[in-house]
């Protein structure tokens, strides 16, 4: 659907740095565009689904062993204390194509932003810091070579 976000990314109708880790079952995994920082990977359907519950059975039987798995992965490859692993399905209030955030939260990040949770994740937000390019395009081919093994 020309005019969303993960659409026109995975369309390559918009710039994306890393290009696509993985396609699998129905599912693409890309590293995250904006300020979440380097190793947040996103874990979204192939085709415009607002909701889970418009998810297919192929599609949803996939899911569980591959958020299980890009989150090995990010566990793997960062030093991160946990791996937050969230849906999120709004912009500007309205539903669009659903996502998991699949974010490594050191405790660095917790520190600088002198919280932790949801709020870490709106203090990135509210930062506007995106990570170096270079590094998202690094980490991104280190997160397919581990992803296309396993």
């Amino acid at each position: 659907m020309e005019g969303c976000l993960a659409c026109d990314l995975a369309e390559g109708r918009r710039p994306l740095p890393g290009g696509r880790v993985l396609s699998e079952g129905g599912w693409i995994v890309e590293h995250c565009v904006g300020p979440l920082g380097v190793g947040t990977l996103v874990v979204k359907p192939e085709r415009h689904v607002v909701r889970v519950s418009e998810l297919s059975d192929d599609e949803a039987h996939a899911l569980g062993s591959l958020l299980r798995r890009v989150a090995a992965a990010v566990d793997e490859l960062t030093s991160a204390e946990q791996v937050y692993v969230c849906l999120w399905s709004h912009a500007g209030g309205e539903p669009v194509h659903i996502h998991f955030v699949v974010q490594p939260v050191t405790r660095a990040s917790m520190t600088s932003h002198e919280t932790y949770g949801p709020a870490l994740q709106l203090a990135m937000f509210a930062s506007g810091d995106g990570p170096p390019e270079t590094e998202v395009v690094e980490f991104s081919a280190r997160a397919r070579q581990i992803l296309e093994a396993a």
